[in-house]
C-alpha cells in the first residue's frame, strides 16, 4: 500500500483492513502511524539489505559484474511491476524528507548503509584491477546510487525501462572502467 500510494495517502483504516487487525491492537503495538511507518521502513531496509548482500557478497562473480547483475535484476523487477512502485526508500524520501525529521534521518541512514555496500564492492573492483584505483570509491558509490535513484524516478514517470538501461550503459562504458 505505502509503496504505491505513499505514506500520507495510506490511511490507518486501510492498513487495518488489509492486515485484519483491530485498531486497538495496532495502537498497542505501534502507538502511532509515524511509529508504524518507521517499522515499515526498518523491515523493508532489513530485507533489502539482504537482497543487496545476496548480489554484492557473491565472491564467485567479479565485483563489477555483481553491480551489473544487481542493476539488471532491478530493471527486470521494476519492469515486471510496470514501474508502479519504484524504490520505497526513494519514494518515501521524496514524500517525507521535508515533512518529518525522524523519517528523514532514518531514510538517510539507509542510503548511507547502501552506499557502504556499493563502495565496498567498488573497492574490491579497484583491488582486482578492473576499476580505476584513483577514483574515490565512496564518492563513486554516491554517484552511482544518486544516478540510479534518479533513473528509477524517470522510469516511473515514463513507464519505461529506457532511463534505467541508459544509466547502466553509460555507467559501464564510461564510469566503471579500469583506465
Amino acid at each position: 500500500m505505502v509503496a504505491i500510494s505513499g505514506f500520507n495517502a495510506t490511511g490507518i483504516e486501510s492498513v487495518l483492513k488489509a492486515a485484519g487487525v483491530p485498531k486497538g491492537s495496532f495502537y498497542h503495538h505501534f502507538g502511532s502511524k509515524e511509529n508504524f511507518g518507521i517499522e515499515v521502513i526498518n523491515l523493508f531496509a532489513e530485507r533489502y539489505a539482504q537482497k543487496l548482500h545476496s548480489f554484492f557478497d557473491d565472491q564467485s562473480v567479479a565485483p563489477l559484474e555483481r553491480i551489473r547483475n544487481y542493476l539488471e535484476h532491478s530493471i527486470e523487477h521494476l519492469t515486471h511491476e510496470n514501474f508502479s512502485k519504484g524504490c520505497l526508500i526513494g519514494n518515501l524520501g521524496q514524500e517525507l524528507a521535508d515533512q518529518n525529521e525522524r523519517f528523514r534521518d532514518r531514510l538517510a541512514e539507509i542510503f548511507c548503509d547502501w552506499l557502504d555496500i556499493f563502495a565496498d564492492c567498488l573497492r574490491q573492483a579497484q583491488h582486482d584491477g578492473t576499476l580505476n584505483p584513483r577514483l574515490d570509491a565512496q564518492k563513486l558509490a554516491s554517484f552511482l546510487l544518486s544516478g540510479w535513484e534518479g533513473a528509477i524516478l524517470r522510469a516511473k514517470v515514463m513507464r519505461s525501462p529506457e532511463p534505467l538501461k541508459q544509466f547502466v550503459g553509460i555507467l559501464f562504458t564510461t564510469v566503471l572502467t579500469a583506465g
